[in-house]
């Protein structure tokens, strides 16, 4: 069995409204698994149901070989599981550090060296520590928010469409930090709207339509096949 498990997944807002009508999804230890599909697919719902957010109303996630479909978030989260959604994912009022201590909520006996070591990680959070969140950059906060989830340790970190809003460099640069992340032994799933370069740094990806799977497979190939490229892409292989 994998690191993560979700099987026939059926989730919603409401009682009545299946956005996810029945979502496999397989993440291997130490690998990034793009989720990539049109708007409206599911993608984000997915997501939250594996965090927690949402309780799905039928099917089964296992985390690790536990059971975690219908736990609340901060259980999930002491189990090894992050999310860090795609808006509202940092406290702009803040600083830096105080973000980071808000991180380590789980485990607050070990914030002050996790603090540390995150830091030392990240060079750029360690020069603005005090300053105030929201004077950060969109690509700054992204990386704070991906720290404020390095926080609890995780063994998996979900990842809410994290390049939105970012201008091309800032995204670019992100990317790396991500990879950087997942080299450091940190398993990944990522919903993202760059298809194309969220399946260049993945291992496997997923494609999602109308609340169910559509297609999966090494990433690589998933870029290349034609028919992704016009339908997700826009573009053909080159």
């Amino acid at each position: 069995m994998g690191l993560l498990t979700a099987s026939g997944v059926v989730a919603g807002y409401t009682a009545a409204d299946e956005i996810l009508k029945g979502v496999d999804l397989d993440v291997e230890p130490g690998e990034i698994v793009s989720i990539i599909g049109p708007n409206g697919a599911g993608k984000s719902t997915l997501l939250k149901a594996i965090a927690g957010i949402l309780k799905p109303s039928r099917g089964t996630i296992v985390l690790d070989g536990t059971p975690i479909h219908g736990r609340p978030p901060r259980e999930i989260a002491r189990l090894g599981l992050a999310f860090v959604p795609q808006e509202h994912n940092v406290f702009g009022t803040l600083t830096v550090r105080e973000n980071l201590e808000m991180g380590g909520y789980v485990d607050p006996a070990h914030t002050a060296e996790r603090i540390d070591r995150i830091l030392e990680r990240f060079p750029i959070l360690a020069e603005k520590r005090r300053q105030m969140a929201r004077t950060l950059s969109g690509g700054q906060r992204q990386i704070l928010a991906m720290a404020m989830a390095l926080m609890v340790e995780p063994a998996l970190l979900l990842l809410d469409e994290p390049s939105a809003g970012l201008s091309p460099i800032a995204a670019e640069r992100l990317f790396e930090t991500i990879v950087a992340i997942n080299a450091e032994g940190v398993a990944i799933a990522m919903v993202e709207q760059n298809a194309l370069q969220a399946l260049s740094i993945a291992n496997r990806g997923y494609i999602l339509v109308d609340g169910r799977n559509s297609m999966s497979g090494r990433a690589d190939e998933l870029a290349a096949d034609p028919s992704v490229r016009r339908v997700f892409l826009g573009g053909e292989a080159a």
